[in-house]
């Protein structure tokens, strides 16, 4: 099983998942972290910036913790069979080791879309 944390600063869980473009992944192991990794991508790969349909590099996740998220990512998400959770808890480490113990206290999804406003240059 892989847990993916969005952690933009590398030291605390990041609450506009969309943009985040650095996340710690770990490796666990009968209920047990075996590796943690950072995983930093390209902006063009970040959520916000590319296409539902492409493929990402968070795909082989089981799970996602981050500080917030909307409606569509998670979404996403869940087309990918990728559990979106959402946190007040701001240490990756805690987070995760939370999460397997069954104790992460998660929030409700942001129910707002984001509003994208198209700029046309002439």
């Amino acid at each position: 099983m892989k847990i993916a944390v969005a952690s933009q600063n590398r030291k605390q869980i990041t609450g506009h998942t969309g943009r985040c473009r650095k996340f710690w992944i770990y490796s666990v192991e009968n209920n047990r972290v075996t590796d943690k990794i950072l995983l930093e991508f390209p902006k063009e790969q970040s959520f916000h910036e590319s296409s539902p349909l492409a493929p990402s590099p968070l795909d082989d996740v089981q799970v996602l913790i981050s500080g917030g998220m909307g409606s569509g990512l998670a979404r996403r998400l869940q087309e990918k069979n990728i559990e979106a959770l959402v946190t007040l808890e701001t240490e990756p480490d805690s987070a995760v080791h939370a999460y397997l113990d069954g104790t992460l206290k998660t929030e409700p999804l942001e129910p707002h879309e984001h509003e994208h406003k198209h700029q046309h240059r002439t």
